[in-house]
């Protein structure tokens, strides 16, 4: 075996493999940053948080919401909307495109495991989400006038458990998808009847008996359910982090069993 052999088949030193994966990270950053498709998760929601909180009729209680104005309402859905962006086109799209471009395949053939630039993927888009929904929940209370979350740790247990359950379904496309124009036309087809059954077009509390109970089994159903108790001070219910916690170990091991790197 030549030198140059054996040094790419020797694992690196613990110092280097920190290092190593910091510039990983912080190169997937620095993309992320150039591509709008990832950043559009944090943005899309806050705009039409605005729009939503500029119009009158959003602003009242109403009846058929259990007392709750619609903006009250669509606060954790849009919190949802923009995990579910980055999960569904953020996370797939730029690791698809690498194993387009032979990114993979050239990154196992040196010390550095191509599974740390899923790994640099998934921080990337979880520092995103989580910057996304501070920001969200605080225009929200402190322009908007909404109210803060009455359990602050419960929501934030609701948001961990949600990007949980969601970014392994990203990491799905990416495994099954063999383009980047599959993966998007793959999350479009994910996305938007989650988004359904998530209430955008119709609130939960209007959904009729059938779809509410399909709403609570899918991800960003008992996302919002979880999210919106946790907002209102009513008590956290087991049955959507249950849901949630599912999602997040079924798609994980069907993205970890199915995903090429080739």
């Amino acid at each position: 075996m030549s030198s140059l052999s054996l040094s790419l088949s020797l694992p690196l030193p613990g110092t280097a493999r920190r290092a190593a994966f910091g510039k990983i990270v912080v190169n997937e950053a620095r993309l992320a940053w150039r591509r709008p498709v990832g950043l559009l998760g944090g943005v899309v929601p806050i705009l039409l948080l605005v729009i939503f909180g500029e119009l009158p009729a959003f602003q009242h209680a109403a009846p058929s919401l259990g007392g709750l104005s619609p903006f009250d309402v669509y606060v954790p859905i849009l919190v949802v909307f923009g995990l579910a962006m980055l999960a569904t086109f953020g996370l797939p799209i730029p690791l698809v495109t690498y194993r387009e471009l032979g990114v993979l395949r050239r990154l196992s053939t040196t010390p550095v495991p191509p599974s740390w630039l899923l790994a640099a993927q998934a921080v990337v888009q979880l520092c995103v989400a989580l910057a996304g929904t501070v920001v969200l929940v605080v225009v929200a209370v402190t322009v908007f006038g909404a109210a803060p979350p009455k359990n602050p740790g419960e929501f934030a247990l609701s948001v961990l458990l949600s990007i949980a359950g969601l970014l392994p379904i990203g990491l799905m496309i990416a495994a099954i998808a063999r383009t980047a124009n599959a993966a998007s036309v793959i999350g479009r087809l994910a996305f938007f009847p989650m988004m359904f059954f998530a209430g955008l077009w119709l609130p939960r509390e209007l959904m009729p008996a059938v779809l509410l109970d399909i709403s609570n089994y899918t991800p960003l159903g008992a996302s919002v359910e979880a999210m919106q108790d946790s907002m209102l001070g009513g008590t956290l219910p087991v049955a959507p982090l249950l849901v949630l916690a599912a999602y997040a170990v079924v798609f994980g091991f069907l993205a970890k069993r199915f995903f090429r790197w080739e």
